[in-house]
């Protein structure tokens, strides 16, 4: 297994966020994590990417392992190195900078620059509005732009798992079902992919495998398609998005 994640506690402060949650990416896969506001899965996924800290959270106990060595402990830098990359919550670019220099930031790790360059051409096949508007400063594009943005910014890194925190977040219809999109082409390259999503329906649609978060615990396990026809998951995790 790429990723294998087992028994993870995270607390902020004395109050548990998350308890003996286990989990896992194969290679190729789409994994989705779903569940409510406050379930615990945007604190998984900071373990992970190694986001946690004194002040955000810490990890009680439990054990993260990357292509079968522990991850514990490391840094996000180091976890980028390694061959994980992430697309944050609220996309985060840098608004005063061009696109191309917000692609270049996310190059800093990288040596080689004609597969570089390579690596930046396939950004903008796969995002043709990136290429267009490669001169502007991304604090001027769309909500949705920038989130093209930010996902092609991971993306330059060469990553063999891609993390995505919510990646539909605050996106109009059109461009959720873009992004939705192009994570399934990203996928066919090869990259694995560990997303948490609010939107559930749209994430189990693309992912292989699922996990239902609830008060800070893993409650269902399952592929993306029995998840989407289970009716309890229905009931309580879909509501009017199905």
């Amino acid at each position: 297994m790429l990723l294998e994640v087992r028994d993870l506690t995270v607390c902020y402060g004395m109050v548990k966020v998350l308890e003996d949650a286990s989990f896992g990416v194969d290679s190729g896969e789409i994994v989705a994590m779903i569940g409510p506001n406050g379930a615990g899965k945007s604190s998984a996924l900071k373990a992970v990417a190694g986001l946690l800290g004194s002040y955000n959270g810490r990890i009680e106990k439990g054990e993260i392992s990357f292509a079968g060595k522990s991850i514990i402990g490391l840094r996000t830098d180091e976890l980028v190195v390694k061959g994980m990359s992430l697309v944050p919550e609220g996309r985060r670019v840098f608004p005063t900078m061009t696109v191309m220099d917000n692609l270049e930031m996310g190059a800093f790790i990288r040596k080689d620059k004609k597969s570089f360059r390579e690596d930046m051409e396939n950004v903008f096949a796969l995002f043709p509005r990136l290429k267009e508007r490669r001169k502007q400063n991304a604090g001027t594009l769309s909500t949705g732009e920038q989130q093209m943005l930010a996902i092609g910014r991971a993306l330059i890194l060469k990553p063999i798992l891609l993390l995505c925190d919510e990646p539909s977040l605050g996106l109009s219809p059109n461009f959720v079902d873009l992004v939705f999109e192009k994570l399934v082409e990203i996928n066919k390259t090869g990259v694995s992919i560990l997303i948490v999503e609010q939107n559930a329906a749209m994430a189990l649609e693309i992912a292989h495998r699922g996990y239902v978060f609830n008060i800070g615990k893993i409650v269902l396990d399952d592929s993306g398609k029995n998840l989407q026809n289970d009716e309890d998951v229905k009931k309580a995790f879909l509501g009017n998005q199905i």
